[in-house]
């Protein structure tokens, strides 16, 4: 499973244009400003890179979709350099040993006064012949040529025009490309106003370590075979990963599997270690090639590549198998609209996000832009997946763009890249959503040295404590690609999360209750995931970053929904909370808590978010019209009793306006107010103080 890149060229009898270059299926035409990592009109680091193409002679090109060598990736920062060599992200002419007079002609967002002229060429540097600035006015410059064409050490050629009072609104690069031999091809141009010769580097993650240990997990898991593609359980304790040319697997040695490992227990102080690998066995693995790519919260829920079929073959696409107790179900497919995959391999790598919502896939479509991209599906409300969207610019390229896998956060997405600039044959990057879309993304930022090599790197996968990240590497295996940790330091982190786990329970007779556990931001109806809990396969889980509030609510038919608030603000690490959730079933004599009804101190207003729970209380009396209730208003002891009583009566008067206001009749609710006089919570702190400030109700009639 060694990513590469293939590459195959399709002749071109392109001409010169004086248009904006050309659009290709639905992306946005060169002319456009487009804002992205690549073509950011902002200067960086003091130079400006051209963020539209004028004309070319001609183009080469590589897949017959996409951009791969076309004019339109000669605009922006490099995307090659400082390395060099061949890249599909550049610019280069129709035939290697072309013509003396090959040329793009580029503009820039802003006019400037250019002191200094940056043109990287990452294949065969020297061929450039001619440099034309083109005013404002259209007026041609002729400011740079050379007297021979000779081949060039450094990738950039810098030149420091005469006239620094020239105003650059466009440049015109001529090439020799049959001067020197092979490939001629242009990373980047740009112009600045200072004389400081410019140079590119990496986009490098800040305060990045100029060495991390990567620790080969040993003989328990790797073998002299190939281990590759790991995927941690979010409680990091189980390692799922694909082994390759070993006798023990199902089929044949040459064929994939699936294999695990669990954290053992550290014995007499020593620390914890991997268990002996042990085959998933059917019906996961067959005679095919397998692979988990994905697992859910409850690590009950694994994600594969391959569409299972009823004839025990195998085609294309995604499938899931679900753990019960009596092992791994058979996989059933996950019904992608349009799904399909034009790369010659038919290769696919995929990432779930941890609400199970969201698969990203790298696949390559009819709009990708090169060889593969990542792309976005998500799940519907039947449960089958829409067409997947690309994840856009910023973070695809002309290149390929492989083995995704998104944080416990829902927000830091790490993946491999060849178009980005890095160190090898693929390097690592990181990029963060910057909203709840999935196709704006920071700008992807390298691993860095460390932890990417000269050769092709991927496969990272994080467990939610955010601490360790496993990834597959050649460098140091026992033999064929091992499986190795390391310490993930802050800069590459993701957003802390907390693990929220624990039963549903009948709160009287405390046995537990198949149930859905549904988490929403404090005061937001919106849900921010949903599982179902079943007794038989273990506790609810759920993954949720810290530093927000949220309300926890159990649901069953037959019961009341409960609901607990969970405070994770001032929580700026990972945490792992256990958390019960008790279920009052719907039967005379019952009291609950009302947890969302909340009120200010002193306050008889119902403060933001008591709807939802008053309004559950509505569809309750609406289903059981015969229905009674008591409706009980407490107060903390801050204050006076006299005032402190009337306020518990103005609470439990709005409580019962609210719920007759939805038609609901005034005869069926009876109200009490209690004041300070029964408290569940000391009052020595606010947050005690606060859970006294509530309002109750109990079950008269039913």
């Amino acid at each position: 499973m060694r990513m590469q890149c293939f590459l195959f060229f399709v002749s071109l009898s392109l001409l010169s244009f004086s248009v904006a270059a050309q659009q290709t299926g639905n992306h946005p035409t060169d002319s456009q400003q487009r804002l992205d990592s690549k073509t950011d009109p902002q200067q960086r680091n003091g130079v400006q890179w051209a963020n539209r193409v004028i004309g070319v002679s001609s183009e080469k090109r590589g897949e017959p979709y996409g951009e791969q060598y076309k004019a339109s990736q000669a605009l922006g920062r490099p995307s090659k350099l400082p390395e060099i060599g061949e890249s599909p992200c550049a610019w280069a002419p129709l035939y290697a040993d072309g013509t003396a007079d090959e040329w793009i002609q580029v503009g820039f967002a802003k006019p400037m006064r250019a002191r200094q002229i940056v043109v990287a060429e990452n294949v065969n540097p020297g061929a450039v012949a001619k440099v034309i600035v083109i005013d404002g006015k259209g007026k041609e410059h002729l400011v740079y040529e050379a007297i021979s064409i000779q081949a060039r050490q450094d990738p950039l050629l810098r030149i420091f025009p005469k006239d620094s009072t020239l105003l650059c609104q466009q440049l015109k690069i001529v090439i020799n490309g049959a001067a020197i031999k092979g490939l001629n091809q242009i990373d980047a141009i740009g112009i600045s106003e200072e004389t400081k010769p410019v140079s590119v580097s990496v986009v490098v993650s800040k305060d990045t370590p100029k060495e991390i240990k990567k620790e080969n997990l040993g003989k328990t898991v790797n073998s002299p075979g190939q281990e590759v593609a790991p995927v941690i359980s979010p409680d990091g304790r189980t390692l799922y990963f694909t082994r390759n040319f070993n006798k023990a697997n199902t089929g044949s040695p040459d064929r994939q599997d699936v294999w695990f490992s669990t954290l053992e227990s550290g014995v007499g102080g020593n620390p914890a270690g991997w268990g002996e690998a042990v085959n998933i066995g059917s019906p996961i693995n067959n005679t095919g090639d397998n692979a988990i790519s994905g697992m859910a919260t409850d690590g009950r829920t694994a994600y594969l590549i391959n569409v299972y079929r009823p004839d025990g073959g195998m085609s294309f696409g995604i499938s899931k198998s679900t753990h019960t107790k009596s092992g791994w179900s058979q996989p059933v497919e996950c019904r992608i609209a349009n799904n399909y995959n034009l790369h010659e391999k038919n290769q696919l790598e995929f990432c779930v996000s941890p609400d199970g919502r969201a698969i990203i896939l790298a696949v390559q479509r009819k709009d990708t832009y090169g060889d593969r991209d990542l792309y976005v599906s998500v799940q519907k409300a039947d449960n089958n997946w829409l067409e997947p969207v690309s994840l856009g610019r910023v973070v695809n390229t002309a290149d390929f763009e492989s083995s995704p896998f998104l944080a416990a956060d829902s927000r830091t997405l790490y993946f491999t890249s060849a178009g980005h600039p890095g160190y090898g044959n693929g390097d690592i990057f990181v990029s963060r959503r910057l909203d709840d879309s999935w196709t704006n993304w920071s700008e992807p930022e390298n691993l860095g040295p460390a932890i990417n090599t000269n050769e092709w790197d991927g496969y990272f996968t994080i467990p939610a404590s955010g601490d360790y990240a496993y990834l597959s590497s050649r460098a140091g295996s026992l033999g064929e690609d091992d499986i190795f940790r390391l310490k993930l330091y802050p800069a590459i982190k993701p957003d802390p999360v907390a693990i929220i786990s624990g039963q549903v329970l009948d709160a009287k007779s405390k046995k537990p209750v198949a149930s859905e556990v549904v988490s929403n931001l404090f005061g937001d109806q919106k849900n921010v995931s949903k599982v179902d809990y079943n007794p038989e396969t273990g506790e609810y889980k759920l993954i949720m970053p810290t530093q927000k509030i949220y309300n926890l609510t159990a649901n069953k038919d037959g019961y009341f929904p409960t609901t607990e608030t969970l405070d994770l603000t001032k929580d700026k690490r990972f945490r792992d909370i256990k958390k019960n959730l008790y279920l009052v079933k719907i039967e005379p004599g019952q009291k609950i808590i009302m947890r969302e009804v909340l009120f200010q101190q002193s306050q008889f207003a119902l403060l933001p978010g008591a709807d939802t729970e008053l309004n559950r209380v509505v569809e309750m009396l609406v289903k059981y019209p015969a229905m009674e209730l008591l409706v009980e208003g407490h107060t903390d002891n801050q204050g006076d009793w006299e005032p402190n009583m009337k306020l518990a009566e103005d609470r439990v008067r709005v409580v019962k306006e609210y719920l007759t206001g939805k038609g609901i009749t005034p005869d069926r609710i009876q109200t009490k107010a209690w004041g300070p006089s029964k408290p569940i919570a000391s009052n020595e702190t606010e947050e005690k103080r606060k859970l006294n400030r509530r309002v109750e109700f109990t079950i008269l009639k039913l």
